[in-house]
């Protein structure tokens, strides 16, 4: 993906290629520009044949279900390829964890007033095909699309397909989160995180170093940082608030439910591998935050085929941790009662008194 003053030269060039673009729109000709999807069931939104790259997917969704950007999931299939290319739930695919929608633009995706949107490039020799799985309990009413695409006469010779993958693990001690484990040639383009601490306004598990290990090579690896929000090019846990940058930004951070979620590409900056690549994050000074909720998704580009994947857990394990409110305030006043506020010691009072 070309960026700065030549991504923009790039219009002055004659393109030789044809653009396409698959949508929802009303085959009838009337307005209801959109598909509907029942409980358990899918939509094929793109399935075309190549050679070709997809430049542009835009989406949007309109459910009663709380947390359908993260019950509804979004697959990628090249090439006829059995294993999905890609498989991640629709929110987090599109940068932001939690199943929350957050007005973010970054260079290339980002969810922007309604609706979400992905530049990154997408190849393909023989076909390409997109579905959407509802894996909630609630219809989704109307899911919206454009995939625009580019037809082409041949792909050039060692093209890298565009892959990503959702993951998601509880931090254990001594042990670093797992963001990729991929095995071929290729690069790692970037990722979202998701994190949840186990304390009420404790970030202590963005002490965590990111450690990137390439081509089996040991510990320590060539990549090795000092900070989960150093990784994000933030400081002091994202001491200054949300933001969005064209390739760095964090779209949660949630003090009192210690949530975190923060997106990164390494557009200037990819992690080539020839054999193999493992992206991980340390948690805690030392692999000492233990219990806490890891979300992520990993956005890399490789040669095919590529190792396949044991799938999704059940929407229900993916729904986010929400301490119901009296519990959740119970833990803080705990906190502020360890801390010396006296603050923390009325509130038990007056949640006592409504038992």
């Amino acid at each position: 993906m070309m960026t700065g003053p030549s991504m923009l030269d790039n219009l002055i060039r004659l393109q030789k290629f044809k653009t396409a673009q698959e949508s929802s729109y009303d085959r009838t000709g009337g307005n209801e520009d959109f598909v509907s999807i029942e409980p358990g069931d899918k939509a094929v939104i793109c399935d075309v044949d190549g050679p070709g790259q997809i430049s542009r997917i835009w989406v949007t969704v309109a459910s009663p279900d709380t947390y359908v950007r993260r019950t509804c999931v979004i697959r990628m299939f090249w090439d006829n390829e059995a294993s999905p290319s890609v498989e991640a739930p629709l929110g987090d695919f599109f940068g932001v964890g939690f199943g929350q929608y957050k007005h973010y633009t970054a260079l290339p995706m980002g969810m922007s007033s309604g609706g979400y949107y992905c530049y990154l490039p997408m190849p393909f020799a023989k076909s390409a095909r997109i579905e959407i799985e509802n894996q909630g309990n609630k219809k989704i009413y109307a899911f919206y699309y454009n995939i625009t695409y580019h037809k082409l006469d041949k792909l050039e010779k060692d093209t890298a397909y565009f892959h990503a993958l959702w993951r998601h693990d509880e931090t254990r001690p001594g042990e670093n989160y797992t963001l990729l484990e991929a095995e071929g040639r290729g690069h790692y383009a970037g990722c979202v995180m998701s994190m949840q601490g186990r304390v009420p306004f404790s970030l202590w598990f963005l002490e965590g170093d990111e450690m990137i290990y390439v081509d089996g090579e040991g510990h320590p690896p060539a990549v090795h940082g000092t900070g989960t929000e150093d990784y994000f090019n933030a400081g002091w846990y994202f001491n200054k608030g949300t933001f969005s940058a064209p390739f760095h930004g964090l779209t949660v951070k949630d003090w009192a439910r210690a949530r975190i979620s923060a997106y990164r590409f390494h557009i200037q900056d990819p992690i080539p591998f020839e054999k193999s690549i493992r992206v991980t994050m340390e948690h805690g000074g030392t692999n000492d935050a233990s219990g806490c909720h890891y979300d992520s998704v990993a956005y890399w580009y490789q040669l095919e085929p590529h190792k396949p994947h044991a799938g999704l857990p059940n929407p229900d394990e993916r729904l986010p941790r929400d301490p119901p409110i009296e519990r959740l305030g119970r833990r803080i006043a705990a906190e502020a009662l360890d801390r010396g506020y006296g603050w923390g010691k009325v509130f038990v009072d007056l949640m006592s008194k409504r038992k």
